[in-house]
Parts: C-alpha cells; sequence; structure tokens
C-alpha cells in the first residue's frame, strides 16, 4: 500500500503543477485521459503485496511456459517500434501533429518521466523476475517504453488515421506480452509498464508548451542538438540528436 500511495504522489504532483496553467475544463475531462493508465498502474502496484494477484501472476506463467516451449527475443525491438514509426511515416511525408523539433523534445521529456519512475520502482520494490535471473522485476521497462512509443504514436497520428495509433497498441500490447512469453515479467509487471508509458506520454505532451519555451528562445538559430534519455528493460542512458 505504500508503494501504491508512492506511485499515485509522483503523477499527481505533475499533474498539479500543468493543471495550475492550463485552460480551465472540467475535472472529469482532465482526469479522463489517465482512468486507463492510472487503474493498469493501481493493479501492478497492489500486485506486490496481494497473495490473490500474486496467484493470477504464478498461474499465467506456469501456463506460459507449459505451451510454449522456446523463447523470442523480439521484444527488444518491438519495444522501440511505435516511437520510431512517427518518424518514418513522416520520412514517407505523412505528417503528424508536430514537427521534428517538437515531437523529439515531447518523445525525450516522454522517456526522462518514464526512465526517473521505472528505475526507481525496480530498486525499491526489489520483485523477483519469474526465471529467477535478478529482482528487478516491477515494473517491465520494455513494456513502458513499448506503451510510451504506442501513445506517442496515437498523438501524433490519430487525427490523420486512428489506425497508426491502434497498430502502435497492438504492438506495444505484443511487446507486453513477449515479456511474459519469455518468462522475464509477471502480469503485474506488464500491466504497470503499460500504465507508466502511457502517463509519461500524455504528461510529455501537457507538459510541452512549458518545456519548448526552454528550446525556442533563438527563433533565428537553424540547428538544434538534444539528450534523449533511454531505457531498454536493463540499461538507462542518452542519446543525441542534431537538426539543421
Amino acid at each position: 500500500m505504500k508503494m501504491f500511495v508512492f506511485t499515485l504522489f509522483l503523477f499527481n504532483v505533475t499533474l498539479g503543477q500543468v493543471a495550475s496553467d492550463s485552460i480551465k475544463k472540467t475535472t472529469f475531462q482532465k482526469v479522463k485521459p489517465f482512468i486507463i493508465p492510472s487503474a493498469l498502474i493501481t493493479f501492478g502496484v497492489l500486485g506486490i503485496e496481494s497473495d490473490g494477484i500474486k496467484s493470477l501472476n504464478a498461474e499465467i506463467s506456469a501456463e506460459v511456459k507449459e505451451h510454449i516451449d522456446q523463447k523470442l527475443t523480439i521484444d527488444d525491438f518491438s519495444q522501440y517500434l511505435p516511437a520510431a514509426s512517427v518518424y518514418g511515416l513522416n520520412a514517407l511525408g505523412i505528417k503528424g501533429k508536430h514537427n521534428f523539433k517538437d515531437r523529439t523534445i515531447i518523445l525525450g521529456t516522454s522517456y526522462l518521466l518514464l526512465t526517473s519512475t521505472v528505475m526507481p520502482l525496480k530498486s525499491i520494490t526489489k520483485v523477483d523476475r519469474p526465471d529467477g535471473s535478478s529482482n528487478n522485476s516491477f515494473p517491465s521497462g520494455h513494456t513502458a517504453t513499448a506503451f510510451a512509443g504506442a501513445e506517442f504514436l496515437w498523438q501524433e497520428y490519430k487525427d490523420v488515421s486512428v489506425w497508426y495509433g491502434i497498430s502502435g497498441y497492438l504492438v506495444a500490447s505484443g511487446t507486453g506480452f513477449f515479456r511474459m512469453y519469455n518468462n522475464r515479467h509477471w502480469l503485474t509487471d506488464v500491466a504497470a509498464g503499460a500504465g507508466i508509458g502511457i502517463v509519461s506520454t500524455k504528461l510529455a505532451y501537457l507538459l510541452h508548451p512549458y518545456i519548448s519555451k526552454l528550446f525556442y528562445k533563438n527563433e533565428n538559430h537553424k540547428s538544434s542538438t538534444m539528450l534523449l534519455p533511454f531505457y531498454n528493460g536493463k540499461q538507462g542512458g542518452f542519446g543525441f540528436a542534431m537538426q539543421f
């Protein structure tokens, strides 16, 4: 229960800061986009202590191991596919909601929020992985990355075609499935990772009007550089991006 309070506090603080400066809306309208991801996070957090949910985790893990004979590592790559698709579609001439610079700032913000949430939770919760290889199972970093990218794809291209967003969420769901398929995560790890990924990107879009001001101080400067945080389930770090 302490972890539940900690997680909700982490997101509520950020949401409160955004809401104070945003256009007035009804409470439900502001909260509605976060209901499903918050439910996923809550389910995952409750699973840390709940014997009933732990039993469900074990049953699903046992079922997977019984009917699947070999592991596939597609999830190591599919976690990045939804986000990469945004840049791929734009390269093909299918324009999304934002230009290269703005969408990269948004994605970088999302990954920063994601990494600063996933990595501390892994260290604090110390949940054993199903295969017993380590005790940093909760939450799933691969799944968080995949769903952050899926929400990114949805936000950028939902007005062009909802099928772009749907396909991104299908890939993200497949990534989560393969994390369990490969006996690397429990259902609760995947659920929490999905929720964290979605919330991270939603918050990145809400924060973008404020964060973008830091990158647009000199409008006449034609080139831009930035550091992009990343997390691959095992390691976190930064990548370098430049636009001329």
